[in-house]
């Protein structure tokens, strides 16, 4: 079919601008190819995902003039998918349980902050077999044993020029992709058996997405994702970070910055068609100063 894009909310809020501009973006690269355009929900936060907000963002993207192909996936029911992934990483040994509470790794005078918050130190890494298995009843996520993992994939040449891990970005060019820097990542959290950099993973290549439109907030994230390409075996689709829209305030939209959603303005009244275009067009709507990396 050719291009394979997607929009992957996650449902803990209403749809504001920002999401409407890059499902706006994901979309039209699709219909441009004449190829397919897919909704995944990406519910894994059991505490937070809410099935109104899933059927707001359907109501939200038709108002919009937005259309999918094929139903909805939902990652909530997708655990088996990423059960066997992460199965294959542990037969590997480039994962290690965490039996660290997230007060002990903040509290960790050496712990350097990344995108993600304080860069794990390795506590559990080390620990002896014996006492991974004494500790197993306690609350434990799993980790990714970023240096071997790293080691491991780099031995490959299989796709990588020099050993080098690469992926390209339709802004950036052609990145050799650096994942150490954001140490030793969870991939299975305590309260959930996965995390968002597996299933995300898990579900571009199952989906078979060749194209993911993100914003460029992601695009670290996206060095772990190539890792974990390599590892499993799957395919590594083009990349498109795009920019950020920044409010009046100067801070990017997002949800825990209380950006207006679309719902209110569909509300007061606001022609999605104009809305729409002035999207596609980067001639962003009255209140929205710019699209900003």
């Amino acid at each position: 079919m050719g291009v394979i894009s997607r929009f992957a909310p996650s449902p803990t809020g209403r749809l504001h601008l920002g999401h409407a501009y890059s499902a706006v973006r994901a979309h039209d690269l699709a219909r441009r190819a004449g190829g397919a355009f897919l909704l995944r929900i990406e519910d894994i936060d059991g505490t937070r995902s809410r099935d109104d907000y899933v059927t707001a963002i359907a109501e939200d993207l038709r108002w919009l003039g937005l259309s999918w192909d094929g139903p909805v996936v939902r990652q909530s029911e997708r655990m088996p998918l990423y059960a066997t992934a992460l199965e294959r990483l542990k037969r590997m040994e480039m994962i290690y349980p965490c039996f660290c509470t997230r007060a002990e790794i903040a509290a960790s005078a050496s712990a350097p902050h990344g995108a993600e918050g304080p860069i794990y130190p390795g506590t559990c890494r080390s620990l002896s077999e014996t006492e991974r298995a004494t500790r197993m009843h306690e609350p434990h996520c799993w980790r990714l044993d970023m240096a071997k993992a790293v080691e491991v994939a780099a031995a490959d040449p299989a796709g990588k020029p020099g050993g080098t891990l690469i992926w390209y970005d339709a802004c950036a060019g052609r990145i050799e992709a650096d994942p150490l820097a954001a140490g030793d990542v969870v991939l299975a959290r305590k309260e959930t058996p996965t995390s968002y950099h597996l299933a995300v993973t898990v579900d571009d290549a199952a989906q078979g997405v060749t194209d993911v439109v993100r914003g460029v907030d992601l695009f670290e994230a996206t060095h772990i994702h190539r890792l974990l390409q390599a590892l499993l075996g799957l395919p590594t689709p083009h990349y498109h970070h795009h920019p950020l829209l920044i409010g009046p305030d100067g801070k990017r939209l997002a949800k825990r910055e209380g950006a207006q959603p679309l719902a209110e303005l569909r509300a007061a009244g606001a022609d999605p068609a104009a809305l729409l275009a002035s999207l596609r067009t980067d001639q962003l709507p009255i209140g929205v100063l710019s699209a900003d990396a």
